[in-house]
């Protein structure tokens, strides 16, 4: 990412909080001879493993994906993109004219650890179990395990423990307090740039720097 220390995000706990929020990642790796891979798969936080300063992510790719990035190899890099947006000058002091685009985004790189396929199974239960608790009638792989068995088998299971972190928030923190406040109201509107998200975001963000 563009070189912004003031923006850095160097809390573990906010960090994995946008993983949790946001388990939609981006996996980017460069296999020799092969150039730039990217795909994109769901990961959770492996929440018993991430601790203190640690981040461990739970996940897996369907095949072939495995072989194109060669995971296992050598070291990938998951992007979480939080909450997004267009910022328009309109929402500044008279005579700004130039706009931004605010975000929480982190990247995260570590070596992929293929699981084996008991593990691969659990894992693929957890993010269905995980995403269906919300659901009024939840259905799980538990329900029907022999085809659940056999759906597996076309998926790949990973472990990823991250050995490095570039987390950024960019949230209009060089903008004086009256301007934030704007930009909040517009984000929570009904306007063509309306995003209730971003707005949480920035609110969390400028609430505890000022507390």
């Amino acid at each position: 990412m563009r070189h912004t220390p003031h923006y850095l995000m160097t809390d573990p706990d906010e960090v994995r909080r946008l993983i949790r929020e946001n388990p939609w990642m981006t996996i980017v790796s460069s296999p020799p001879g092969s150039g730039i891979v990217a795909s994109h798969y769901a990961f959770l936080l492996d929440e018993q493993a991430s601790t203190g300063d640690e981040i461990v992510l739970i996940g897996h790719v369907g095949r072939p994906d495995e072989q194109a990035h060669e995971l296992g190899q050598h070291e990938v890099l998951l992007i979480v993109q939080g909450a997004h947006g267009y910022i328009s000058p309109s929402w500044y002091e008279p005579g700004d004219i130039i706009p931004t685009w605010n975000h929480v985004t982190a990247h995260l790189w570590g070596t992929p650890e293929i699981l084996s396929d008991e593990e691969n199974l659990e894992a693929l239960s957890a993010l269905t179990d995980h995403f269906e608790r919300r659901v009024a009638e939840p259905r799980g792989l538990h329900l029907d395990p022999e085809y659940s068995r056999r759906v597996a088998r076309g998926t790949v299971g990973v472990r990823v423990r991250v050995t490095r972190v570039d987390a950024r928030a960019k949230l209009s923190q060089n903008k004086p307090v009256e301007v934030i406040e704007r930009i909040i109201g517009a984000l929570e509107s009904d306007g063509p740039y309306s995003h209730p998200g971003l707005a949480r975001e920035m609110r969390r963000h400028h609430d505890a720097r000022d507390s």
